[in-house]
């Protein structure tokens, strides 16, 4: 809208201009921008003047500009190292590949797109000159003992530098699950390699194991940080010093060059007994086979029975040993070129030393006993067992036919009663007297029973008649006893 109509020199904004003075708000610089504003886009949207003033449809028509503009504000577009996080009010909704998108406009909607294919680096240990820069094996920086010094599986300390390459696999889980992404896997590559490091000896972390923890420090690692849900991959996990800690270094490269030593040293004495030995056993079986032949054979049962345990020996393994002592016996005589063939190795007697033979002997008797004293029981619980499980599987059928009989009679009780009931809603009387004489049947059964006439007529009072039941019984009694 126009805020001068070109009439009112002293008009403004809100009307007419200040009472008393010069009015040159209306002439000021900021009032002829906006009239020049106002003309411009009057001229380019339909319906509008050049004059400045601006009609119902020009203001529509920029309105729905505006919105065009707003509605297309959330056209996106995702890089191919990238990942889209489309957040609503906050909330993280979805996550988008790399191409162009679409979100709601801002306030709605707004993404974030975190690079997910650099790879970031944490070093542990030691710390190099540039922020994130790369380093390889034996590159120098400065020493963080409190993260390298780690305890050994053999309790040896060790001082242990590396680093760890990582990238983010989901950057929706990257983004809101972990607080610090950085101190997250820094703190894991710390524990998981003070784990792997205390799970072996030093000799191993010194020397050929390198390859072996840096895999296992790698797969620790991923477990962990899938288990946090952290959108972590972990991609390399790289040792760059592994060392004795700075205060013993020098103890240790000595004890490392004497066993160097002592190993150079044992494979020339190694070379010099695979020598000279054959020659000597040669020409000592030259000079005297018999004490050639007990030599051999004294090492060979030497070495036979220090392959085997006291009860093997002793017992059953006689014949196996015979065997072995003749065959090592051969082999080592053929080296020496000997001629001599051996025939046969006889055990002539197979003991414990003469102060502990009772002491064996009661060992033995203690292990008969015991293998006894298992059978017996073996034998007592596949006796009693059977048994029980036969007698629990009785009770239970005989618990269930009592189930299934005290069930059954009141089934039948009920069924009895409702017909009855049935019966005397028809006819009450009758049912009832029916009843009655029923019961009377059943109660005076078994007993023995004296009529009495309470007539009106006069009668005797006890009523004669023939007692066929007393009868019975008496000629069932003579019957016994004359079966007697």
């Amino acid at each position: 809208m126009s805020w001068d109509n070109g009439d009112n020199k002293d008009s403004g904004p809100w009307g007419k201009g200040p009472a008393g003075g010069n009015n040159n708000f209306g002439n000021s610089e900021l009032d002829n921008i906006l009239k020049a504003l106002f003309k411009m886009i009057g001229g380019f949207i339909p319906g509008g003047s050049s004059g400045g003033k601006m009609s119902k449809k020009g203001i529509f028509m920029l309105i729905l500009v505006f919105f065009v503009v707003w509605g297309a504000t959330g056209i996106y577009k995702v890089q191919p190292d990238e990942q889209g996080i489309v957040l609503r009010f906050g909330e993280f909704t979805k996550t988008t590949p790399d191409g162009l998108h679409y979100h709601l406009p801002f306030p709605i909607e707004k993404v974030i797109t975190p690079k997910v294919t650099r790879e970031n680096q944490i070093e542990v240990g030691v710390r190099t000159a540039g922020e994130g820069s790369s380093i390889g094996r034996g590159s120098v920086g400065r020493d963080i003992p409190e993260e390298s010094l780690m305890l050994t599986g053999d309790e040896n300390i060790v001082d242990v530098d590396f680093s760890v390459q990582w990238v983010i696999s989901n950057a929706g889980d990257y983004l809101f699950n972990i607080q610090d992404p950085e101190a997250t896997v820094k703190a894991v590559a710390e524990s998981s390699m003070r784990e792997v490091v205390g799970g072996a000896n030093l000799q191993q972390i010194l020397t050929e194991g390198r390859e072996q923890n840096e895999a296992a420090v790698l797969e620790l690692m991923q477990k962990t940080l899938d288990e946090y849900g952290s959108g972590i991959s972990i991609r390399r996990v790289q040792l760059q010093k592994v060392d004795p800690p700075e205060a013993v270094i020098g103890a240790f490269r000595d004890v490392q060059a004497a066993r160097a030593d002592q190993e150079r040293l044992q494979n020339e004495a190694d070379a010099y007994t695979n020598r000279v030995i054959p020659a000597a056993r040669g020409e000592s079986a030259r000079l005297d086979p018999e004490a050639t032949v007990k030599a051999v054979a004294e090492s060979s049962m030497r070495e036979v029975v220090g392959g085997a345990n006291l009860q093997q020996i002793l017992t059953e393994g006689r014949e196996q040993n015979e065997a072995a002592v003749l065959e090592l016996m051969q082999k080592t005589l053929d080296e020496y070129g000997s001629g001599i063939s051996i025939r046969r190795v006889q055990l002539q007697k197979v003991d414990p030393p003469e102060a502990v033979i009772g002491a064996f002997r009661d060992v033995q008797a203690a292990r008969a006993d015991q293998e006894r004293l298992q059978n017996e029981a073996d034998a007592y619980t596949n006796r009693v067992i059977p048994a029980a499980r036969g007698e629990s599987a009785r009770l239970m059928e005989a618990a269930e036919g009592y189930k299934n009989a005290v069930i059954s009679d009141a089934k039948g009780e009920a069924a009895r009663f409702l017909s009855i009931y049935n019966e005397y809603s028809k006819a009450p009387i009758v049912t009832r007297q029916r009843m009655y004489l029923e019961t009377l049947e059943r109660v005076y059964e078994g007993m023995d029973k004296i009529i009495i006439d309470q007539s009106e007529s006069g009668g005797p009072g006890v009523v004669p008649y023939l007692p066929l039941d007393q009868l019975q019984k008496r000629n069932n009694q003579e019957i016994e006893s004359r079966n007697q």
